[in-house]
């Protein structure tokens, strides 16, 4: 790792600083400095990108335009709000926070990084970013961004994907950040990273900064960050059973624990709950999941083979592989089914996630 000394740091912030008046990107949470408004957009933003997160922000700013209206909000109403967003514990959480700043904040926002982190949801990136861009703290907010950014700049070559590695650059990022305008420097990285510094095809030749990349002048660009590569994720089948009984949906709701918690589905069984061999054909696919149906919910269902491609879709630590079956169910009790059933209507108004709209668009039935 390369050191800069006082005159290049100087150097480095009024050249950054520069290239953000004239070309950062005008964003409807930059519009002002609330930190409600930052606070939204930094976890939307975590594993989505910008574009997708703008519509998504304006209508959840329309639906909960304070912290008191998202603590209010019925979580129905909230799933709904997020719905194709994904990681829904991050919509849970910030419901939790927002009922936590009412009781033990008075409803008024902490102003330092190390405060913001005792609310529940926010970690030591989002605190930086609220700290730095509502309340001009001096602190890093480090995320990918930032860590390629820096990375190559400084050729610092510490795994990101080790814990610890956070400790080496927030020391770095904090002897370099302007003390003046935290929050537009922070920003800026942000700029920076998701443009002419991005992951696999820089356009260093034309950054702002390309005289201070030293990867980059160096010739290695490519190879910073360093990072170890992740274990892949643990495949696991299911059949999705798109059934009706007379006119109406069943669906079923999650568990309040665990992956996709409170959203509705289509009932999704383990492939491995249905004691099949690995080389199973469709029609004893078909009258394990009819079996499966009388025995665990005690319905009497007529399902069929859905033939095209399964449905897949990755989480962090799983790869479904989803099959379709469709079905009637006899006009029954549903004591026994863990769900119950909606007219098409009722079905879209249900907070459903992108998996299930996946399922949906695949197999096209109503």
């Amino acid at each position: 790792m390369i050191e800069w000394d006082a005159a290049t740091i100087k150097d480095f912030q009024t050249t950054l600083l520069d290239w953000f008046d004239h070309e950062g990107r005008d964003l409807p949470w930059r519009h002002d400095h609330e930190p409600y408004h930052v606070w939204v957009s930094e976890i939307m933003l975590q594993q989505t990108q910008v574009q997708t997160v703008i519509p998504y922000y304006q209508r959840f700013m329309a639906l909960f335009p304070t912290v008191a209206d998202l603590a209010a909000a019925p979580e129905s109403q909230l799933l709904k709000a997020w719905e194709g967003l994904g990681y829904y514990s991050r919509v849970r959480n910030m419901q939790r926070c927002a009922k936590q700043l009412l009781t033990d904040y008075d409803g008024q926002w902490p102003q330092t990084a190390a405060e913001l982190t005792e609310l529940i949801g926010i970690g030591p990136y989002t605190a930086g970013a609220i700290a730095s861009i509502a309340f001009n703290e001096p602190v890093p907010a480090v995320d990918g961004n930032a860590y390629r950014v820096f990375s190559r700049l400084l050729k610092i070559d510490a795994d990101i994907a080790k814990p610890q590695t956070r400790a080496v650059f927030e020391r770095v990022i904090s002897q370099i950040i302007s003390q003046e305008r935290p929050g537009d420097f922070n920003q800026a990285i942000m700029d920076l990273g998701s443009s002419y510094m991005t992951a696999r095809q820089p356009d260093t030749a034309h950054s702002p900064v390309k005289r201070f990349n030293q990867a980059y002048l160096d010739g290695d660009e490519l190879a910073y960050p360093v990072k170890t590569k992740k274990l892949r994720p643990k495949p696991v089948a299911y059949v999705a059973v798109l059934a009706k009984m007379q006119d109406q949906w069943l669906m079923t709701k999650r568990p309040s624990n665990g992956m996709l918690a409170n959203l509705w589905t289509v009932p999704l069984i383990p492939i491995a709950d249905l004691d099949l061999d690995d080389d199973y054909q469709p029609e004893e696919l078909v009258t394990a999941v009819d079996n499966y149906f009388k025995r665990e919910y005690q319905l009497q269902l007529t399902a069929h083979y859905l033939t095209g491609r399964p449905v897949t879709h990755t989480f962090t630590h799983q790869k479904w592989t989803i099959q379709g079956l469709s079905g009637q169910v006899g006009l029954s009790d549903l004591a026994y089914f863990a769900g119950q059933t909606f007219t098409l209507i009722e079905r879209q108004k249900l907070p459903m996630p992108k998996v299930q709209e996946k399922i949906f668009a695949r197999y096209s039935i109503d």
